[in-house]
C-alpha cells in the first residue's frame, strides 16, 4: 500500500468487494487518508440476479480483456510483460472506440 501511496498521490477512494469488510477501511483511512468503499450485494433476494453498483464496471473491463487471446492465459514469465500486454490491449480498445 505504501507503494500505491507514492505512485498514485491523487488516490482518494478504493472500491472493494464484500470480503474486505472490517478493520481494513479504518486502517486505510488512518494510515493513508483513503476511503475504502465496500460494495455489497443487496440483502433482499440474494439468489436473484442483481446488478451491484460499481462491480459491473470491473466485470465489463475483464470481459473486454478476455477478447484478447494473449491475455486469456498467463503466458508471460515476467509481470512487467503481462502488464505491458494489458496496456497494449487497452490502447487497442481505445483506438477502436475513437477512430
Amino acid at each position: 500500500m505504501e507503494k500505491l501511496a507514492f505512485k498514485f498521490p491523487r488516490l482518494c477512494k478504493i472500491l472493494a468487494d464484500g470480503g474486505y469488510q472490517g478493520d481494513l477501511a479504518m486502517w486505510t483511512k488512518q494510515k493513508f487518508g483513503w476511503d475504502l468503499e465496500v460494495v455489497l450485494r443487496p440483502k433482499e433476494n440474494p439468489r436473484k440476479f442483481n446488478v451491484v453498483p460499481k462491480r459491473w464496471i470491473v466485470e465489463r473491463t475483464f470481459s473486454w480483456l478476455e477478447n484478447y487471446r494473449r491475455l486469456t492465459i498467463d503466458y508471460e514469465f515476467l509481470t512487467e510483460t503481462a502488464e505491458a500486454m494489458v496496456t497494449v490491449a487497452f490502447i487497442q480498445i481505445l483506438l477502436k472506440r475513437f477512430f
